[in-house]
This record gives C-alpha cells, structure tokens and sequence, in this order.
C-alpha cells in the first residue's frame, strides 16, 4: 500500500488481558489468601509479579499499547466502586483508602463465600456479617461483575489509586502504558438502587469529580492516553443516557485538556449512537469491527477528520485464528483514506474473554489446534497486521501465508463439515418443532397415566457431588483405579439417593448425575464436533475460572449418550425416574461456538442430536424427560430489536429436540435466572408440559408475570433457595406456595427447589427437601 505518511508502525493495543495467569496462578493465591494460608503481603506480591510478566509477555509479541489497571483481584467493576467510594454502609467503611478486607467483603460477603450453583452463576448468601453485592452477566460475555450499589444521597471521593499505582509500577518496569477505566456512564448505568425514586445518571455531577481527579493525578505521572471503556455505546440508550455521555466527555475535555481520551466501545456496533459519539470531544474510538462489522464505512465518515480510529479486527471473544490476508483487504482501503497515522490495530474487546496460551495445549489435535489463537497468539496477529499496514505486506509475508493456508484447511476439512448432519439440517420440517396434540390434550392424557397427587414434588436433577465423588472421578481420570470399581462406585451412590428420595416421599425422582462432570461438558464430550482442552482457563468472576467447551465442526450424537444410567436408576424404583438432559441452546451458549456458520445453525444441529436422545430414552420406557435450558435467556442479543429473531430460532431449536415423543410422554425444563417477565411469551412458545424455574429469592416475585400472561402449561416455581447454605423451614415453603397459588391453578403447580444440588452438602439437602414434601403435604390439605 502506499506508505505516504511514513509511518514505520502502526499502534498495537490489547484493550486489556487476563489477569489470572498461565497456570490460574491468581486463583491459587487468592485461595490461599482467603483460607489463611499466605497474607497480604504474599497475595500482593503474586498479583505484582503477573502483572510484570503480563506486561512483559505483551511486549514480547510487538504491542506497542499495554494496557495498566486491566489487572483485578476479583473484579474490574467492583475496582471501579472502590475507586470512586461507592461503598455501602453494610461493609462499615468509615472513609480513606479501602482496604483489602473491604474489598473482599464486597466481592465474598464477609462471612465467606457460597459455591456457585452448578450452572456456574454465583450467588451469594446472606448469612451473618455483610451479604456480597449482587453478582451479573457483563453484557452477552460469560464474565460477571459485580452489580454497584447507589443511594440518592450517595457521595463520592477517591478511595482507590490503583490506576494510579499499576501506572506507577509499569513505568518503573521500563513500559509507558495506556490506563483503562470503566466509563462513568457505563459505570452508573451497569449499578442498581433500592430507591426507585431516582435515577443512577443524576449521580454523574458527583462523580465525576472523582474521574477528573484520577486523569489529572495519571496526566502528572506521564500518562498521555487514558483508554475510557463504555460498552454501553453498542446498546440502545434513552435521550437522558445520551445526555449524560454528551455532559461526562465534554466536562473531562475541559478540566483534563491535556489527556487524549480513547474512547472504547465494543460487543456490537455503534448503530444510532455514532452520530452522538462522533460530537463527543475524544482523541479516539475503539470500534468493534468482528461483532460490528459492517459499521466501520458509514462510522468512520461521520467522525472527525482527525480522530485516531482504533480497528477492532481480531476476535477477543472467541479462540479461532484469524484470517489475516482478508483482514488487510477490508481495512488497507480505510488505513489509506485515513492516514495511518491516525489507526490503531487492536482485538474486538479486551482479551480478558479468551484463554491465555495456545502452546500449552499439547494434547489437541493437531489440525484444530491450526485453527485457533488464544490471547497470546492474537497479540502476535495484531503485531503482524501493524507491521504489514506500515510497512507493506511483504514484511510478514510467512505469518500471511500461514494464516491463508490454515483458514483454508479449515474450510475444507472433513472434521468441521458432515454431509449427513447438512443433509439433516436441510430436511427439518416445521412438524419436526411441534407436539402431536396440544397442551391440553397431553395434560389428560398423562394424567391418566401417572396418577400423581395435587402439588407433586421433584427435584432438579443433580444431588450433591461430595468430595468422595470429586475423588473417585479424579482417581478413575488418573488411571488409579478400574472403570469397573468407579462405575460400582456411581452405582452405589445412584443406588441410595433413588432410595433416599423413596424414603422420604418424592413423586418424581432423578438418579443424581454422579456420573456427570458438568451439564454440558457430559454432552459435548459424547457428540462429534466438540473438542476439550486441559489448560484453556477463562475466568467467570473473581477465583473461579471455566474451560468452555469448543464446537469447531458439525454436531451429531454417534451412540446414546444417558440411556444407560437411565435404565439402571428406573430399575431401582416405581416411581417416574426424569430423564435429564441439557438443552441445545445452553450447549451453544457455555461454549466457545464457530465462527463460519451462524449460531442458529449450529443451535439446530445440536438440537437434532438431542432429540435423538430423547427418542432413545422413549424408547428405552422413559416417561418424564427434563431437557434443561438453563442459558436461553443468556443468549438474548443487546439490542432489543433483535430478540425475536434470536428467541424464535432458540425456542424453535428447543421444540426439535422435545417434539418427537408420544403425547404420553411428559417433556420437562428448567430455567435459571429470574427476569423472564420480558419473554413469558417466548418461555409459553416453548410448550414444555412442565418448567421449573428459579423464584424462591425473588420471593416468587417473578410471577407478576403470570397474572397477565396466562400460561398454560404446569410450573415448579422453586420453592428451596439452593444458593443459601440454609435450611427454609416449611412453614416458609408453605408461604411461598400459597403465593404461587394466587397467581397459578392449583393443578398447575409442582413443587420443586430452584436449581440443581450438585453444590449443596447432603445434611442440609435432607433437612430442607423433607421439609419441601411435608409442605407439598400441607398443600393438598389446604387445597
């Protein structure tokens, strides 16, 4: 290309990293910290080392743009609360900078920490001392913050110089960073009140403040950029949040002047925000080019000629390499209009959503491996897409060449393309998504046949996971003892929970998913098309790290995958044994998804391989089948006019999988996650005969959304809060199921806790699943 403006580089940036380490060496040492065994001092000096060697590592690998504060001990949102003093009076503060104790306080509760439910969502307990705050989803990522807290008479003052400090420490190492922070905006907008009389964004006049504060003390150490996050730029925003980011940048342009602002916006596209971003007085944008990418013509003329432009190119969210010759196609033609001087190169969004290192990934196979780039192997694709726009393609023609050549192997593989799962897809008739009758029909129909008292109770699916089953797992990965002695072992421990629950008088029983690591791992591992790795870490939230699953190629379910363990739990009793599935959906959702079809496509091919299943367990004399949908709500896009288009293929992947039984066969589904008020339709479309779904913490307040929506099919609104270490009594079950009773018929209502037990100890799951059938039993008297 022509190099008028001689630019020898072109700026490379991370936008941030993760901070957990190669090896989770943060998660060992928070760990530690919490249970005593190392102190402050040492947890300290572990998070200064990984940032020494994060900072490092990027500069080894050509970023010319380091990221500062991208490091937490637990999370950058809760860093940001910190930051500005946004402390509730539950965690005692009395003011001045907050200590390591607080902040953990915040994070954790001060009384220790609850284990996340299985579906991997942490909630927290509200035991003695100070509850956790609220703990959410980052935009559509798998990432959770934690939710700030405001009131209407809130202050704020800086409490935190830590973006002041990794400044401070970088700059010592020999790195001038870039410092990122969490907009104002964005902040006030991602916090929650319990004062409904006000709004979050008329707090902005005061904390801002606190913002001018932290860029002056950061433009004094020498930082010329300052990186300013606000995702919330991708979503639709009112007249008043618009007004508020107008307000927020033009009041930093004037008391900051001499800090160039890069303002970062990403997970989608900028839509009807751009004209308002293109007035604000910045020095840059970041712009999601691979989320967004056809914004990047009808943005870039609406901005200011001199503005620096930051491409966002390379995937920061998902782990497939990049396609380098047909990047530097689409952006050279907008580095020669621009001047290169005024592009920076840069991943979609911080590469805090993707595993670290490809290299530690010795047992993958081979071709796959080919295809894909964690962080460190994509800072080496943005350096290599900086040199080749300054200086000519030329200069990384062997990078260039290895990046065509495996894109197309990629494309042609055998692995990734099944001409039969194709062929199927294509065949899918819309008889294929509906049940032979209607609800109503079914109802009676299964009536008749399982004969089962008013409110029946169930469970979830899973029972506890205790640590000799976390053992004998380990020992049978480990090779140190026999598939025969650990299956004897699964059988015993199946063997008593079905008895147990007998005992004490369950209608529906599960065999307790023993044999099961997680709810979509278990599946993917038996479908073609999933790959699993032993290292690929991606930190969920403070010390908990997931390894999602990777669909690289077309799904098909080559043998029965639970038909077995089905059969052996329903030998053991009388009663209905639930069949437990998990859905399609979920399976796309906690997995790391292709990127060369669309999800829909690759939902329904999942989908199709479940309903094989279901059709197994039918067979196999099945007569309740649960197909868990936990994440349907998660995957719901940003923007609200592209829900529907989401939901329809999502609910019509869903009724693949539940349509092919008899009438007879009743098809269950759990939910977690309690804002479905916005899509009871989508939840009613769904035509489960039965949902079980997460209520008890909302107080059954989720409900509201039956009483205009009448849904008709039958519902276990959980009545046992499984996410508290604590035993509900039953006159507190009883409460809540007379509370369901006022918004749902009596026949309609099953009664069940409100997610799975795998985390829960077995004493307490005693106690509190006796206490739910003696309510049940309290119920029917009433009734």
């Amino acid at each position: 290309m022509s190099n008028s403006s001689s630019v020898t580089s072109i700026p490379v940036a991370t936008l941030g990293t993760p901070r957990i380490g190669p090896r989770r060496e943060l998660k060992t040492a928070l760990e530690s910290y919490w249970s005593g065994r190392i102190d402050e001092a040492s947890l300290v000096r572990t998070a200064a080392q990984l940032r020494a060697d994060n900072w490092a590592r990027q500069k080894a690998r050509g970023v010319t743009v380091i990221p500062s504060n991208d490091f937490s001990f637990y999370d950058q949102v809760l860093d940001t609360s910190v930051m500005v003093g946004a402390i509730p009076d539950v965690y005692n503060w009395t003011g001045g900078e907050v200590s390591l104790a607080t902040y953990f306080a915040m994070a954790r509760g001060s009384q220790g920490e609850d284990p996340a439910c299985e579906h991997g969502h942490a909630h927290h307990h509200h035991g003695h001392g100070a509850p956790a705050q609220e703990m959410t989803k980052w935009f559509d990522t798998n990432y959770h913050y934690m939710v700030p807290e405001f009131s209407k008479d809130q202050t704020f003052a800086l409490s935190s110089t830590k973006p002041i400090d990794e400044y401070r420490e970088a700059r010592a190492l020999g790195y001038r960073t870039r410092p990122v922070l969490i907009g104002p905006v964005t902040f006030l907008k991602l916090g929650k009140s319990h004062d409904a009389s006000f709004s979050n964004l008329s707090l902005l006049d005061k904390l801002l403040p606190v913002y001018i504060e932290v860029l002056n003390k950061l433009a004094t150490e020498g930082a010329d950029w300052v990186q300013l996050d606000e995702p919330c730029l991708v979503l639709d925003l009112d007249a008043d949040e618009k007004a508020a980011l107008k307000t927020a940048y033009s009041e930093l342009a004037l008391k900051v002047p001499g800090t160039k602002i890069m303002l970062a916006t990403y997970f989608g596209e900028l839509g009807d925000n751009a004209d308002l971003v293109a007035k604000l007085p910045v020095a840059g944008v970041h712009l999601d080019l691979v989320r967004g990418k056809g914004q990047i013509d009808t943005v870039l003329s609406k901005m200011p000629a001199d503005r620096v432009i930051s491409v966002g190119v390379i995937d920061g969210r998902n782990i497939w390499r990049a396609n380098l010759p047909a990047i530097l196609d689409r952006i050279e033609p907008v580095v020669t209009k621009r001047g290169a001087h005024l592009i920076e190169i840069a991943p979609s969004c911080s590469l805090l959503h993707v595993p670290i290192d490809l290299d530690q990934e010795t047992a993958l196979d081979a071709d796959l491996k080919s295809w894909l780039a964690f962080s460190l192997q994509k800072m080496s694709e943005l350096s290599a897409l900086g040199r080749a726009l300054a200086v000519g393609r030329s200069t990384v023609k062997d990078e260039l060449a290895a990046s065509a050549a495996a894109a197309a192997a990629r494309k042609a593989s055998p692995k990734v393309h099944n001409k039969a799962v194709a062929e199927r897809v294509a065949a899918i008739t819309a008889d294929m998504a509906n049940r032979r009758s209607t609800f109503a029909k079914r109802a009676q129909i299964q009536r008749a046949r399982f004969k089962l008292p008013a409110f029946p109770t169930t469970t979830i699916g899973s029972f506890p996971q205790t640590s000799d089953v976390r053992k004998a797992r380990a020992a049978f990965t480990k090779g140190t003892i026999s598939q025969a002695d650990y299956e004897g072992f699964l059988r015993e421990e199946t063997k008593r929970t079905v008895a147990w629950q007998e005992e004490i008088g369950l209608d529906v029983l599960v065999h307790g998913e023993f044999e099961r690591n997680d709810m979509v791992q278990y599946f993917g591992e038996q479908l073609s098309g999933f790959a699993f790795t032993k290292s690929a870490w991606v930190q969920s939230y403070g010390s908990r790290c997931v390894r999602p699953p990777i669909l690289f190629g077309d799904v098909s379910r080559p043998k029965p995958m639970t038909v077995e363990w089905w059969k052996y739990a329903q030998s053991l009793t009388r009663r209905p044994m639930k069949g437990m599935l998990t859905g399609p959906v979920t399976i796309l959702n906690w997995s790391f998804v292709r990127d060369d079809i669309p999800r829909s496509e690759s939902c329904r091919q999942i989908a199709l391989a479940i309903r094989d299943e279901v059709t197994d367990l039918e067979k196999a004399g099945a007569t309740m089948i649960q197909i868990d949908e936990a994440a349907l709500r998660e995957g719901l896009p940003l923007r609200r006019s592209e829900w529907k288009t989401y939901l329809d293929w999502a609910v019509g992947s869903f009724r693949i999988t539940a349509s092919g039984v008899a009438d007879e066969t009743q098809i269950h589904t759990h939910m977690c996650y309690s804002e479905f008020n916005d899509i009871i339709d989508a939840i009613g479309a769904m035509d489960a005969d039965v949902i079980s779904i997460e209520t008890s913490r909302s107080k059954m307040e989720l409900l509201d959304a039956f009483v205009t929506y009448r849904y008709p099919n039958e519902i276990g609104p959980g009545v046992y809060d499984i996410h508290s270490p604590r035993v509900p009594d039953v006159k507190e079950m009883t409460g809540l199921i007379e509370k369901a009773r006022s918004h749902l018929t009596a026949d309609q209502i099953w009664i069940n806790p409100d997610c799975g037990l795998k985390t829960r100890g077995w004493p307490e799951v005693r106690s509190a699943l006796t206490n739910m059938v003696e309510a049940a039993r309290q119920a029917r008297g009433a009734a």
